[in-house]
């Protein structure tokens, strides 16, 4: 089931939409940063390029828990 968070980017409301997974791997980013959730999602969205905002969102915490995963491994 997915989760939706709202919040204002470029001075328009929106909201995504993601699995509680990714939204919890995202909590821990935004931590990580000392971001808001919308201090994070306002980052994503300015660096997203022309992908959807939802598949950026799950491509940061793919990449995130993959390098947790490495340095783990150490």
């Amino acid at each position: 089931m997915l989760k939706k968070r709202s919040v204002v980017l470029a001075g328009h409301a929106t909201s995504v939409a993601l699995e509680p997974e990714f939204w919890a791997v995202l909590d821990r980013i935004a931590l990580a940063r000392g971001l808001s959730h919308a201090g994070l999602l306002v980052w994503v969205d300015e660096t997203r390029g022309r992908r959807p905002l939802a598949s950026a969102c799950r491509l940061l915490a793919l990449e995130f828990s993959a390098s947790e995963r490495v340095i783990g491994e150490r």
